[in-house]
C-alpha cells in the first residue's frame, strides 16, 4: 500500500512553516498518543505515521528532498539514515521531539522544583474587609495568617538534626527516570524520591521530613489611602515556606470595602441622597452634610428645587490612589411628601391646590399637555 502524503498526514499545506508543522503535530500526537488509546492498534499506527511525517518535514534538508522526490527519497538508501525510515526511530530523535512537545504533560510541575528537592511554597490568599472611612484615610492593619514556615529544628532540610538528605540512588538526583515503553521512551517522576532527587533516611521529628511546620504568623499590611474595592495587595515571600528549604510563596490580600450607610462610591466620587421637606424644596433652605474627612459642608438649595437635583461639593470625595487628586461629593435631593396630616394642614394644602396655577407646577402641567397632543396626533 502506498504511503500517505506527509503533508496530508499532518493536515497542513505544503507551504506550512515550522510553527504550523509543530502545532499540527502536537494536536494530532496528543489525539493518537498510546497513553490515551491503550490497546488501540489503529491509533498506534496513526501515531507512528504522524511521527514519521513530522520527523521528515521538520528537517529542512529532508523536507527539500521529500518535496522533490516524495517517499522515494528515503527508500533503498536514498536519505533514510537517521530518520523514521522503515518505521523505526533513529539516533534518539523522537526522544527530543517527545521532550519538546510533551514535557509539560509528562513532567507534571517539575518547574517548581530545584536542585536538592527544594520546592517553592504555595501562594496564600487572605480576604480583608475595610470600611469606607478606612479606605479614605488609609491604615496599617495587623493580620494573623496560619501558614507553613521553615522548620527551625532541621533548618528546612527535612532530615534529623545532625544528618542530611542523601542523593536518590534511583534517579541519581535528577528526580526523573526514563523507561522504554514499546517504540518510545517515557520520562516520569522518580518513584523513589517523588521527584525531589533526594531521600531522607532519618526524617526530622518535628516536621516529619517536610522541612516546614504550620504556624500562625502576625503580619503588618499597609492599606494606602484611596484604595478601591477588589484591590489585591501582594506581600512577596510571605506565603507558605518551600519544601526542604525552597523559596516561600507570596501572600495576596484581597480587599473589599464594606457598604456605607450614607455614601455610595463611584471611582473617586461619592454620592449621598438627602431627603428634604416639600416646603424646604419649595421655599429654599440650607442644611449641613458631614463628609468623610470629618468636616461639615453647607448645602444651599434654591427655591423651587426639584426631586433628583444634584449639588456638587468639589474635593469632598475619595482621594485617588497614589495621587494628589481628590474626587467630588454629589448631594442628590429627595423630596419627602408630608404624612399623617392634621385637619388644618390638609385644609391649607387643599387651599394651596385650588389657588395654584400652571406656573407653580410647570413639569406636571406640561407633561399631561404633551401626552394629550401625542395621542391626538395618533388618532388623526
Amino acid at each position: 500500500m502506498a504511503k500517505a502524503d506527509f503533508y496530508e498526514t499532518l493536515g497542513v499545506a505544503r507551504t506550512a512553516d515550522d510553527k504550523e508543522l509543530k502545532s499540527a503535530f502536537r494536536k494530532l500526537a496528543m489525539q493518537y498518543h498510546p497513553d490515551k488509546n491503550p490497546g488501540d492498534a489503529t491509533a498506534e499506527k496513526k501515531f507512528k505515521e504522524i511521527n514519521e511525517a513530522y520527523e521528515t518535514l521538520k528537517d529542512p534538508q529532508k523536507r527539500a528532498a521529500y518535496d522533490r522526490y516524495g517517499h522515494a527519497a528515503f527508500e533503498q538508501g536514498g536519505m533514510g539514515g537517521g530518520g523514521f525510515g522503515g518505521g523505526g526511530f533513529g539516533g534518539g530523535s523522537f526522544s527530543d521531539i517527545f521532550e519538546d512537545i510533551f514535557g509539560e504533560m509528562m513532567g507534571g510541575g517539575r518547574g517548581r522544583r530545584s536542585s536538592g528537592g527544594r520546592e517553592r511554597g504555595a501562594d496564600l490568599r487572605y480576604n480583608m474587609e475595610i470600611s469606607l472611612e478606612e479606605a479614605f484615610e488609609g491604615k496599617t492593619a495587623q493580620i494573623r495568617v496560619p501558614t507553613a514556615i521553615t522548620c527551625d529544628a532541621c533548618t528546612g532540610t527535612g532530615a534529623k538534626p545532625g544528618t542530611k538528605p542523601a542523593t536518590c540512588a534511583t534517579c541519581h538526583g535528577s528526580g526523573r527516570v526514563r523507561a522504554t515503553q514499546g517504540f518510545f521512551s517515557v520520562e516520569r517522576t522518580c518513584p523513589t524520591c517523588g521527584g525531589r532527587g533526594q531521600t531522607i533516611a532519618d526524617p526530622c521529628g518535628k516536621c516529619h521530613g517536610a522541612g516546614r511546620v504550620t504556624e500562625e504568623r502576625s503580619l503588618s499590611v499597609n492599606i494606602p489611602s484611596g484604595i478601591e474595592d477588589g484591590t489585591r495587595i501582594r506581600l512577596q515571600g510571605e506565603g507558605e515556606a518551600g519544601l526542604r528549604g525552597g523559596p516561600a510563596g507570596d501572600l495576596y490580600i484581597f480587599l473589599s470595602v464594606a457598604p456605607h450607610p450614607f455614601f455610595k462610591r463611584d471611582g473617586a466620587d461619592l454620592y449621598c441622597s438627602v431627603p428634604v421637606s416639600m416646603t424646604t424644596a419649595a421655599l429654599g433652605g440650607k442644611f449641613d452634610v458631614t463628609t468623610l474627612d470629618g468636616t461639615k459642608s453647607r448645602v444651599t438649595i434654591p427655591e423651587g428645587t426639584q426631586a433628583g437635583k444634584q449639588f456638587r461639593l468639589k474635593g469632598k470625595g475619595m482621594p485617588v490612589l497614589r495621587s494628589a487628586q481628590v474626587g467630588d461629593l454629589y448631594i442628590q435631593i429627595q423630596i419627602e411628601t408630608p404624612q399623617k396630616l392634621t385637619k388644618r394642614q390638609r385644609e391649607l394644602l387643599e387651599e394651596f391646590e385650588r389657588i395654584s396655577s400652571k406656573e407653580n407646577n410647570p413639569e406636571s402641567s406640561g407633561f399631561f399637555a404633551r401626552m394629550k397632543d401625542f395621542f391626538d396626533t395618533l388618532s388623526d
